[in-house]
């Protein structure tokens, strides 16, 4: 699988949350590929962050807003006159929904609406050639099977974050099929649990890791023995790449995609900090004392029909992505070029999705 680099050249693509840790990632993948950059997102909620690190350098016209905002929205997608959109945007953090339910579907659900719904003006509809929206791999009604979940099951989602993602998936297709017959192609993804380098949110496993490292201190988990599908960042991303250029470029693809990584990069929660300390020179964890809203134990997914019909696959295992994210904050801690160290990556993985090799030694 790979996607032409050249296709980005001189595109106007706008990027929803770009401040966040996969629209940082997303944009300073594209700003690489030479497309031209318009963020619209909140100001980075975490000091340090990924964007706060390496965002002046990016080239990326940066608008801060908020996409509850529905004539800020259209005024800025107006102005961005985009010919790509990806919609990452959101609220994403599983305990803040439930402390803040109304927020997170306010942003989650009637964002989106904003989005696409400003992406109706005629002379912006006429230039898009591929809208993205993504959502999350807990859209999916989990009822403990040991399976993964493929694109055809149920939608559900017990805690207000899921269940505000799967509400997105209903209100994207629902806009698709009244609004956007005629085009330009919408369509959703789904990725797994993503981790790499300037990722400092709060209520995150990596995150909570480098900040004990840091300390000098073991991880406090609170299901240590929970299965996720764990894959770096620039995986998923570059599936959504890879899906809005064929889209783009007229293929007759699916309206939803899994991208997630392979069997052997699923593990537990604790097999993540165990793995990631092995790059970091010892990471200790413990079980968190107390009682927590209730969240899925087993969870992975399916990209059988990603690879099926994108030619779609994950190129880095579970070691390889510890490596590369421990490797990342090392670089950080150390005082290195950020910006040219997250570009290194994403030339590296470029390298891996054409077949050669790529890695740290």
């Amino acid at each position: 699988m790979s996607f032409d680099s050249g296709f980005w050249r001189d595109r106007n693509v706008l990027v929803t949350g770009h401040t966040g840790f996969k629209g940082s990632w997303m944009s300073l993948w594209l700003r690489s590929m030479g497309a031209n950059v318009t963020g619209i997102a909140l100001a980075p909620e975490s000091e340090p962050s990924l964007w706060s690190i390496v965002g002046e350098e990016s080239g990326v016209m940066s608008r801060i807003a908020d996409i509850r905002d529905e004539k800020i929205i259209n005024r800025l997608i107006v102005d961005a006159a985009p010919d790509v959109v990806f919609h990452m945007a959101a609220q994403a953090l599983v305990r803040r929904s439930y402390r803040d339910p109304i927020g997170t579907y306010a942003s989650n659900v009637m964002g989106t609406v904003h989005v696409l719904n400003a992406l109706r003006e005629p002379a912006t509809r006429q230039r898009i050639k591929a809208v993205v929206v993504v959502t999350s791999d807990k859209v999916y009604e989990n009822n403990g099977a040991d399976r993964a979940f493929t694109e055809e099951d149920r939608l559900g989602g017990h805690d207000p974050y899921s269940n505000s993602k799967a509400c997105t998936e209903l209100v994207t297709g629902s806009l698709r099929d009244s609004f956007f017959q005629g085009g330009p192609p919408v369509v959703t993804v789904r990725a797994g649990n993503v981790v790499g380098g300037g990722d400092w949110a709060e209520d995150r496993l990596i995150p909570d890791a480098i900040r004990a490292h840091q300390a000098g201190q073991s991880v406090s988990l609170r299901y240590p023995k929970a299965i996720r599908p764990w894959q770096h960042v620039l995986e998923p991303l570059s599936g959504y790449l890879h899906y809005a250029q064929s889209l783009a470029q007229g293929k007759s693809l699916p309206k939803v995609l899994n991208f997630g990584p392979s069997a052997t990069s699923t593990c537990t929660v604790s097999e993540v900090i165990e793995r990631l300390g092995r790059f970091l020179g010892g990471l200790g964890w413990t079980q968190t004392p107390g009682e927590f809203p209730a969240e899925a134990q087993h969870l992975t997914l399916s990209s059988a029909l990603a690879r099926k019909t994108l030619d779609w696959q994950p190129r880095l295992d579970i070691d390889r992505t510890m490596d590369w994210t421990g490797s990342w904050f090392q670089a950080h801690y150390a005082g290195q070029n950020m910006i040219a160290f997250t570009l290194d990556q994403i030339s590296q993985y470029g390298t891996l999705m054409r077949g050669g090799s790529a890695g740290y030694t």
